[in-house]
């Protein structure tokens, strides 16, 4: 990740959408780029910021994995990335993740 995208991350998330944590913070692919990584996966609305505690647990247990699933921190391979909400747990709230390092609140966000 090159210097300027980690910064972009870090002012988009600032924080592990899971626990709030700020520091040993860790870019995470929310699909993966499997062996040797695609290149067309390394975009702002497929990394997330967790922390790296969460990180090693979503890769190495199917229950942080799943739950990881269901806050649209990761998804499945044929999933399309940009149309699945992440879930910010801090804050409560449900964002869309644009490729320009912003994100958009969803509808169901606004109305709880």
């Amino acid at each position: 990740m090159k210097t300027t995208d980690w910064q972009q991350l870090l002012i988009r998330d600032s924080y592990c959408l899971h626990c709030g944590e700020t520091e040993a913070l860790s870019p995470n692919h929310r699909q993966n780029r499997g062996m040797g990584g695609s290149k067309l996966a390394d975009v702002p609305s497929n990394i997330v910021l967790l922390c790296s505690w969460m990180n090693e647990r979503i890769e190495g247990s199917a229950f942080f994995r799943d739950m990881a699933i269901e806050n649209g921190w990761k998804v499945g391979k044929w999933t399309d990335w940009r149309s699945v909400p992440v879930f910010d747990a801090c804050s409560g709230e449900w964002w869309i993740l644009n490729d320009d390092w912003t994100r958009t609140l969803t509808e169901n966000s606004q109305t709880s």
